[in-house]
């Protein structure tokens, strides 16, 4: 089933949500999506990923919860047209797993709909357990049969320091460091929804992230 995310002009309730950002692509490092520019090859094939580690979206809890959204980009990401996949943590209750597709899908308005809108076409949303595990762009991430990735940090400096960028434009929480780094191994195995792909030694980059809205 086919589902487009829409834009409400009367958003139902807002959301506080606070955690990492996750993102993981066959751009070379550091993506230039996170910088606003075209991709590698004028396609990305990403994950982006939500770690909440507190919030509520629409009253409803949804602390520890990881959704995903896995998207074929078409050009430039600022262009919008993205072709996604939605998988949201499988330890979701049902008023959890509502309370987030209202909130990621656009319908609670604000930020998250501006980011929903560019998005062209849901291909599905999934429950799916999902194990994410990265700090400082060090660790893995994976969500059972569909995704696996495994991150390295890039050092800066001799004494290890992971490499930081600044004020990008996909950067949400101000001054706050984007770390990079490379993907060791980053497999998408959905052939049933037209994504399947492998890109090891490619970008990786995760940043704090926080998003509200109170209408």
């Amino acid at each position: 089933m086919t589902t487009t995310m829409t834009n409400p002009t009367t958003p139902k309730a807002g959301y506080r949500l606070e955690g990492t950002m996750l993102e993981i692509c066959s751009c070379s490092a550091p993506c230039p999506c996170f910088l606003g520019e075209d991709p590698d090859g004028n396609e990305c094939h990403g994950v982006i990923a939500f770690k909440l580690e507190k919030g509520q979206a629409r009253g409803v809890d949804v602390s520890g919860l990881t959704l995903m959204n896995v998207a074929h980009i078409p050009g430039n990401a600022l262009a919008g047209g993205w072709r996604s996949v939605i998988l949201i943590d499988s330890a979701a209750d049902d008023a959890q797993y509502e309370a987030l597709l209202d909130a990621f899908g656009g319908k609670l308005g604000g930020p998250l709909a501006d980011l929903a809108g560019l998005v062209g076409e849901v291909v599905a949303v999934e429950r799916v357990p999902i194990v994410h595990e990265a700090q400082q762009v060090e660790g893995r991430l994976i969500a059972q049969g569909r995704v696996e990735a495994e991150l390295a940090p890039i050092q800066s400096s001799p004494d290890g320091t992971t490499a930081t960028m600044h004020d990008s434009a996909f950067t949400t929480v101000k001054g706050a460091p984007a770390y990079l780094g490379k993907s060791r191994r980053y497999r998408v195995s959905m052939p049933q929804h037209g994504m399947s792909w492998t890109h090891d030694g490619q970008n990786a980059i995760q940043t704090a992230w926080k998003m509200e809205f109170e209408p």
